[in-house]
């Protein structure tokens, strides 16, 4: 039988695709596995922690590069009994790639809580912005906690070029116009703060001057620097502490234990 060059182009192709010589694009956002995590997750947080008055979270963030170091933040985090969620606070990725995301969404899939992940600057590289919302959902989202609303927020206004608002104002009115009765308390959740590189510092006092207008706000947390620090803030008459959590390599992670009375916290090795 004569063979034709487009039967011999479609031979081709096939032999490659048997021997798995075609690889997927590291930019491709082809995701596998589970998907649209923070929702389910906060579901399960919400129900867990309703009608309660006091829970205990842990904090991680800048896991990228760091898988060891995060497996073992699992698996500390997972011997303790007393922990009722985890927040990492952004920069899974370092390049932004698919699997990046994958993989760390595996590992972060081994807790025993339930987990929210708000997303960082070197998330937003290449098509990490698409392959975040794919895994994990919206990049502005909100939940609450016994009486306390966590406000989390996309801050990397550098990464985004004005494209869209960073940080996203109407987001914030829209919690504001709409605060159940029983949230009394407000955190805010988020990968850069005010002041930091790629934050839109055109707008820092006046998210500052926002936040302090939800009710009972007590802190913000992020991580994006590396560093741990902890921070009083004074704005609009409003005491408020400002949280960093460390890189994950520096095998730390921030532990916030709510009550009635107030919250403490600890920055715990492991």
């Amino acid at each position: 039988m004569r063979v034709t060059t487009i039967q011999t182009v479609l031979l081709f192709f096939c032999l490659l695709c048997s021997c798995s010589m075609i690889e997927v694009h590291p930019y491709d956002t082809v995701i596998s596995g589970e998907r649209d995590i923070n929702k389910k997750n906060i579901v399960r947080i919400e129900a867990s922690l309703e009608g309660k008055s006091s829970f205990t979270f842990a904090v991680i963030s800048d896991t990228q590069r760091w898988y060891d170091e995060t497996e073992d933040a699992v698996k500390a985090i997972n011997a303790r009994n007393d922990i009722d969620f985890v927040i990492h606070c952004g920069d899974q990725a370092d390049f932004g790639l698919t699997d990046e995301f994958m993989l760390m969404r595996d590992i972060l899939n081994r807790l025993k809580v339930p987990y929210v992940c708000t997303i960082g600057n070197h998330d937003c590289l290449g098509t990490g912005k698409d392959a975040f919302r794919e895994i994990y959902g919206q990049t502005n989202f909100f939940f609450t906690a016994a009486d306390m609303r966590f406000v989390c927020l996309n801050t990397n206004a550098l990464e985004y070029d004005y494209s869209e608002p960073v940080p996203d104002f109407n987001f914030m009115q829209f919690q504001l116009d709409n605060m159940p009765d029983n949230v009394k308390r407000t955190a805010f959740i988020m990968h850069a703060a005010p002041g930091s590189d790629v934050f839109n510092n055109n707008v820092e006092k006046v998210f500052e001057y926002y936040t302090t207008l939800f009710p009972g706000l007590q802190f913000y947390i992020f991580g994006h620097t590396h560093a741990l620090t902890a921070e009083e803030s004074l704005s609009n008459g409003v005491h408020y502490y400002r949280y960093q959590c460390p890189n994950i390599k520096k095998r730390v992670y921030l532990l916030f234990t709510v009550s009635e009375k107030g919250y403490e916290y600890e920055a715990v090795e492991f």
